[in-house]
């Protein structure tokens, strides 16, 4: 496999750009490995919650190598059996998959994974989102980062009211997040309960995705 990288204010290249997708027509024109490389660094562990058909699950093992691990977990049995053959068949043998509810992720250890990928999970889970929250918060590194969003457009069914977004954001330290549409937040562990808020936090009210990179160029 090819090798691939308590007030918010980092530098640049510790900052990346939002480039994981929140709409999956957009995704028809993304190159995932590029767009998660930001978020992760060779021999890291990482977590993809909900990984669904594994969008990004394979880009994941690809950045942090044979020397890293990437757990992939989603509720739906036919799809991790699915990637599961199909990452043998390509010789993945840096994935654990699990066909489990994120609110429970007790084969994973206490502050053991350095990136959480929760890309549109929160809306899936009505009724154990506080737990789901709770499992990504223990398991992070104290040192490590979760990318969590609602997705493109949040459903009637799950759908994220603005006071619940909020109250999931104070359980953590917010380097980056989105609008009241695009509800997406690249986010720490707190450190000692202290949450960065107001102008520390970076707010952008639209995913920049890679087409739109490429016309308009990095901002």
């Amino acid at each position: 496999m090819a090798p691939s990288k308590g007030k918010s204010e980092v530098r640049e290249e510790e900052q990346p750009k939002n480039r994981i997708n929140l709409n999956p027509i957009n995704r028809l024109f993304e190159n995932p490995q590029r767009s998660i490389e930001p978020y992760v660094r060779r021999g890291q562990i990482v977590a993809d919650l909900g990984c669904n058909k594994g969008y990004y699950t394979f880009a994941l093992a690809e950045c942090v190598g044979p020397e890293g691990r990437v757990y992939a977990i989603d509720l739906k049995e036919e799809y991790v059996c699915a990637l599961e053959k199909k990452g043998d068949e390509l010789g993945y043998r840096n994935v654990e998959w699990h066909a489990a509810n994120a609110s429970d992720l007790s084969f994973i250890k206490d502050e053991s994974v350095d990136f959480v990928l929760a890309n549109g999970l929160l809306c899936n889970v009505p009724d154990h989102r506080q737990l789901v929250v709770n499992e990504i918060q223990r398991i992070l590194k104290p040192t490590g980062r979760a990318y969590i969003s609602l997705g493109g457009i949040s459903p009637f069914f799950g759908f994220v009211g603005r006071a619940e977004w909020e109250r999931i954001l104070e359980g953590f330290i917010v380097k980056r997040r989105g609008g009241f549409i695009q509800k997406w937040a690249d986010v720490s562990k707190k450190d000692n309960g202290q949450y960065v808020a107001g102008n520390d936090v970076e707010s952008t009210k639209r995913p920049r995705f890679l087409k739109l990179r490429k016309k308009l160029g990095e901002s």
